[in-house]
């Protein structure tokens, strides 16, 4: 084996340890979060970030092995930290593009690239979260190297681990939250896991997958594709590394519309350098004989559908291509994608007009795939993604910068009554620009309230928290705790005087009397000539969202 891929498959070594660490240590991650709600999700975002990076061939070069992995983590990205880490692994790629050799200098640009990219991607961080201790640890790395030319990278690493570690303790000293939760920073502690995954590797020590992943539980990230109506036998699949002439963003538009002219379930990602495709077909051999003109395949998988059997390709004929039909056309201007849980909320933004909608929300962050994927079946030129959650946010705008056949415009809604209020306020007639000031206006009018439970004893802010006590939540923030759902759901309501309009949510498990109970509560203590509807959202976790506008 030659030196580069030598020095290719050791990063590759080093990431898939640090994936394996991550994935055995996520549980603990998601502990972590500061309110005693159950949607602690950070550990399983960054885990499934890095799910794939497996999957990347051990035999490249460095530069191939870092770029590469970064793609990967930057397709499967789920959650607020695990679109961080991949910013971060997305910087390291860069700085080793063209370098052939890993020395301590080299590891030292690869960290501060890393953090200047995760930096810029959040537009106000806050001291005390992943952020910090990346920063903090490659502003160390920086320091030993030049006290030290000759450090060796094994070194290096024993400062980076350290200081990571230290400043993760260091976390709830600068962020109040945290210390009165009494917990470090979750998506810190997972940075500090993949640093220490992968220092295993340079100590001799790799750690390996867990039994379930052995399994298959962990997968790639093709598997997140949907097979639809068996209409066409083959779930064709291949990631195409594009030759010199077609290395720029839009090359392939041809090979979109062949595929699409040929089968269906089409997905197709044209980046600069790769193109990734997903299309049911009864012509796989049509699909890459087509798609190796545009250069080398890096990855292939056939699945027969009616037979569940998966095989990767060998020879394949390459028989004639078949005259090659017009680009593919949109149906209207604009269309919208919506992230929610829940078969009633599902349902209730169909019903106004969202054209896709994600599974997803507090627990089951979608990933950026998932939101691409969404956004290239909805048949518009500029699609809305409504997210409705802080921790999908950055997946949704790293989704829309990597989709190069529509238009992609993220709307910053948080919360599930935001994405209502935003598409309902919708108008057809207006212009792009208008329709995002209508949208983002309407969203910003709500008012979002919901009750959980607590999982865990705690104290936050004057409120002393049992286990199993119900939390009522105004814009995320605490403000009553009580023994029973309704108890909490009337006291969250009391002060409602002055709204317009209700609309009540309830959840799994909660029974449509009960919930009705609520609206009355509501109705007999609002203001006069309040609307209050009551419906079925179906939502894990909450047993109600309650959507406020004045």
């Amino acid at each position: 084996m030659s030196k580069k891929k030598t020095i290719g498959s050791l990063f590759h070594a080093m990431v898939v340890s640090a994936k394996n660490l991550l994935s055995r240590k996520k549980e603990e991650a998601n502990n972590m979060n500061v309110f005693p709600v159950p949607d602690g999700d950070t550990g399983i975002n960054m885990s499934l970030t890095m799910s794939s990076v497996a999957s990347v061939e051990e035999d490249l070069t460095l530069g191939q092995s870092a770029e590469k992995t970064a793609e990967q983590m930057l397709r499967s990205a789920r959650g607020n930290s695990g679109a961080i880490l991949s910013l971060f692994f997305r910087g390291v790629g860069k700085a080793f593009h063209e370098k052939e050799t890993a020395t301590a200098l080299a590891w030292v640009q690869a960290f501060e690239a890393g953090t200047k990219e995760a930096y810029r991607a959040v537009m106000n961080p806050s001291e005390g979260t992943i952020l910090t201790v990346m920063r903090v640890c490659s502003e160390d790395a920086r320091r030993a190297y030049n006290e030290n030319r000759k450090i060796t990278v094994e070194e290096l690493f024993e400062v980076i681990v350290a200081s990571a570690e230290r400043t993760l303790n260091e976390t709830p000293e600068m962020l109040p939250v945290l210390k009165e939760a009494g917990v470090v920073d979750a998506g810190g502690y997972g940075f500090v896991c993949v640093l220490q995954g992968m220092k295993a590797v340079l100590d001799g020590n790799p750690v390996d997958a867990d039994e379930d992943e052995e399994n298959g539980t962990g997968g790639a990230t093709f598997s997140q594709f949907s097979t639809g109506d068996i209409t066409f036998g083959y779930c064709t699949e291949c990631i195409v590394d594009k030759s010199e002439e077609y290395q720029y963003e839009g090359s392939a538009r041809e090979l979109c519309a062949f595929i699409t002219d040929i089968g269906d379930s089409v997905v197709f990602v044209d980046d600069k350098t790769f193109i990734k495709l997903h299309v049911h077909t009864n012509e796989p051999g049509l699909v890459l004989t087509e798609a190796l003109r545009y250069g080398s395949l890096a990855t292939v998988k056939i699945e027969n559908m009616r037979s569940q059997h998966t095989a990767l390709v060998g020879d394949i004929p390459a028989p004639a291509a078949p005259a090659r039909p017009e680009t593919i056309k949109t149906e209207k201007k604009y269309g919208f994608v919506s992230v929610c849980m829940g078969e009633g909320i599902r349902n209730l933004f169909l019903d106004v007009g969202a054209d896709e909608v994600v599974e997803g929300g507090q627990t089951m962050n979608p990933s950026t795939q998932d939101l691409i994927d969404a956004v290239y079946r909805t048949p518009a030129a500029t699609v809305f993604i409504l997210p409705n959650n802080k921790n999908i946010a950055m997946v949704a705008k790293a989704a829309s910068e990597l989709v190069s056949e529509r238009h992609v415009v993220v709307l910053p809604t948080v919360s599930v009554p935001e994405g209502m209020a935003a598409l309902i306020n919708y108008n057809p007639d207006a212009s792009e620009e208008k329709n995002v000031a209508l949208m983002s206006e309407a969203a910003e009018r709500v008012t979002t309230m919901a009750v959980t439970y607590s999982v865990r004893d705690t104290k936050v802010g004057r409120f002393k928290i049992a286990k199993g006590q119900y939390l009522g939540l105004v814009e995320n923030t605490i403000a009553c705790v009580s023994p029973t759902p309704r108890a909490c759901a009337e006291e969250l309501t009391r002060g409602m005087v002055d709204a317009a309009f209700v609309t009540v949510l309830y959840g799994e498990g909660v029974r449509e009397e009960d919930a009705e109970a609520i609206g009355d509560y509501i109705r007999a203590h609002a203001a006069e000539g309040c609307e209050v509807s009551v419906m079925s959202g179906g939502q894990p976790i909450y047993d109600y969202l309650f959507w406020v506008e004045q």
